[in-house]
């Protein structure tokens, strides 16, 4: 039986309302840091790309809350956990998975991001 080689992943879209670009931009690149790259025009929103994959904004006329969501990998969650905090961005401890320690904490459109650390 023939199998998929899937070789790594692409790229993930989330999503933010119609009128919110700007806002978008002020989260994901001012806070997050993430580097916007060019996406085609006849494509609406924001695209980024984070390490060897992209975070795609799409936007949504109706945003509806879902459990899609990017894990992103990062060095020390103690650092990332106070920044949050400082800006007043909620964070929640998850389950650990092996190997791992992890938070979520929600975009200013509900969008659930997930941060990891090696342990």
């Amino acid at each position: 039986m023939a199998s998929i080689n899937i070789k790594k992943l692409h790229h993930v879209t989330i999503c933010i309302p119609v009128g919110f670009e700007a806002e978008a931009r002020d989260f994901y690149t001012g806070l997050l840091g993430l580097q916007e790259i060019d996406k085609p025009k006849s494509i609406p929103g924001i695209w980024y790309k984070v390490g060897e994959s992209e975070l795609h904004l799409g936007i949504e006329p109706e945003m509806y809350p879902t459990k899609r969501f990017p894990a992103f990998e990062v060095d020390s969650l103690d650092t990332v956990r106070k920044l949050l905090n400082e800006k007043g961005i909620g964070v929640k401890e998850e389950t650990s998975i092996p190997g791992y320690k992890r938070i979520s904490f929600l975009d200013p459109w509900k969008n659930k991001l997930e941060l990891m650390q090696r342990v």
